[in-house]
C-alpha cells in the first residue's frame, strides 16, 4: 500500500493482479482507495486520478454532506435501523433477563433493567442483531449454495470498517459486515451472492462480473444504496 498526492486529493494505492483500475471514496471519512493493476506505473496512476479530480471532489463532498448519528444513548424515542426501516427505539423496563421485540413497523422495544448502563444497553442490541443478521444470511446462503453450485466452508459476521463481506478463495470462509442488518434486504442477499460468487472466481474479473450481471442485474444500483448509508 502506497500514499500518494494530487493536487490536494490523498489517495491509498494498492496493486493487484487485475486488469482495470478501480477507484472507491469510503464512508465515513471519504477514504480514497485505488486498486491498480500490478503493472500500472505510479504516473499513470497521477494522471488517472486528475483525469477523475472532479468526480473524486464531488463524491467527498456528498460523504461529507451525509447525516451522521448522534451519540447513542439507547433510550426511547431514537432511531435505529432494521432491514432498511427506521424504528423508534422503546425502553420498558422489567425485573428479568433482557430481550428485544419489533413492534410493528414502528418500534424496536427493549426490555432492561432499570439501572442497566448504557454500554450494556448497546451491547443487547448489538448482539439481536448479530442473531438476527445470522438468520437471514443462513436463509440467502443455502438458496444461492444452489443456485451457484458452490459451498461455503464456514461464515461468520463481524463488525467491519470499510467491507460489507470477504471471502477468503482459498479456504471458501466468508466474513459479513454486522451493519448489513441495518440495510434492506436486497441489499443483503447482493452480498451474499457476492461473497459465494468469489469462491470460484478470485478477482472482479470480467467472468465475476459477467456472472454477476447473469444473477444481480441491478447489483450497480444496490451498490451505490449500501455506500450511502447513514453514519
Amino acid at each position: 500500500m502506497q500514499i500518494i498526492t494530487v493536487k490536494d486529493i490523498t489517495a491509498e494505492i494498492e496493486w493487484k493482479a487485475i486488469k482495470n483500475v478501480h477507484l472507491t471514496i469510503y464512508p465515513p471519512d471519504a477514504r480514497v482507495h485505488v486498486s491498480a493493476p500490478e503493472k500500472m506505473s505510479e504516473d499513470a496512476i497521477r494522471l488517472f486520478l486528475i483525469s477523475k479530480l472532479a468526480w473524486i471532489k464531488e463524491r467527498v463532498r456528498q460523504i461529507h454532506q451525509q447525516e451522521r448519528q448522534t451519540e447513542r444513548e439507547y433510550v426511547s424515542g431514537e432511531n435505529h435501523y432494521f432491514k432498511g426501516i427506521r424504528y423508534r427505539l422503546k425502553i420498558i423496563y422489567h425485573d428479568a433477563a433482557p430481550k428485544i421485540e419489533i413492534q410493528g413497523t414502528q418500534f424496536i422495544v427493549m426490555y432492561i433493567r432499570e439501572n442497566t448502563k448504557t454500554e450494556r444497553r448497546a451491547e443487547i442490541l448489538k448482539e439481536w442483531y448479530r442473531g438476527e443478521l445470522k438468520k437471514i444470511l443462513l436463509h440467502y446462503i443455502a438458496k444461492w449454495e444452489q443456485l451457484l453450485k458452490v459451498k461455503v466452508n464456514k461464515w461468520d459476521v463481524k463488525q467491519m470498517k470499510t467491507l460489507w463481506g470477504s471471502c477468503n478463495h482459498t479456504t471458501r470462509n466468508i466474513l459479513f459486515n454486522l451493519e448489513l442488518v441495518k440495510k434492506p434486504l436486497r441489499c443483503i442477499e447482493y452480498i451474499v451472492v457476492h461473497e459465494l460468487l468469489h469462491i470460484n472466481i478470485r478477482l472482479h474479473n470480467e467472468e465475476f462480473i459477467s456472472r454477476l450481471n447473469y444473477h444481480f442485474p441491478d447489483w450497480r444500483a444496490i451498490k451505490n444504496e449500501l455506500n450511502e448509508f447513514i453514519v
